[in-house]
């Protein structure tokens, strides 16, 4: 029995996709899907570039989850993932300079507009409850 690559990789990454999308958090899975969300939300969105890496599962993704269970959190939440929706995050990490390419990462817009951002470095080092705690204090400083 034989798999393909692409096929195995679909397998392999849906759990990652589902645990950000089980919590409301919008897929964009193209270029075309980031360029109508981005620049043209009002209000404050939230996008989490995905990844496979173990800090991503480790720390990014739950600390995006206990985050988001707080009372204060913003508008929209998106997601795009690296190395699988390549044209999808190459485009929203425009909206992210200055900052280098990063995965996983973590940025807050406000109308179009970045705010804030956690790097990849930021989160590999650090516990979900302190990534949490970053993103609940972003959100009380520009969601409300």
């Amino acid at each position: 029995m034989s798999m393909s690559f692409e096929r195995y990789m679909l397998d392999m990454i849906q759990p990652m996709r589902d645990e950000l999308t089980r919590l409301g958090i919008e897929e964009l899975r193209t270029p075309e899907a980031v360029e109508e969300k981005l620049p043209n939300d009002q209000g404050t969105t939230l996008v989490v570039v995905n990844s496979v890496c173990g800090c991503a599962a480790g720390q990014c993704r739950p600390g995006v989850a206990q985050a988001l269970q707080s009372a204060v959190k913003p508008d929209r939440l998106y997601t795009v993932f690296a190395g699988q929706d390549k044209e999808a995050t190459a485009k929203a990490r425009e909206y992210f300079a200055p900052y280098p390419p990063s995965s996983p990462s973590i940025a807050l817009m406000k109308d179009g507009e970045l705010v804030h951002f956690i790097e990849r470095h930021q989160i590999e080092n650090r516990s979900a409850a302190e990534i949490a705690a970053d993103l609940t204090s972003a959100f009380e400083r520009y969601c409300q």
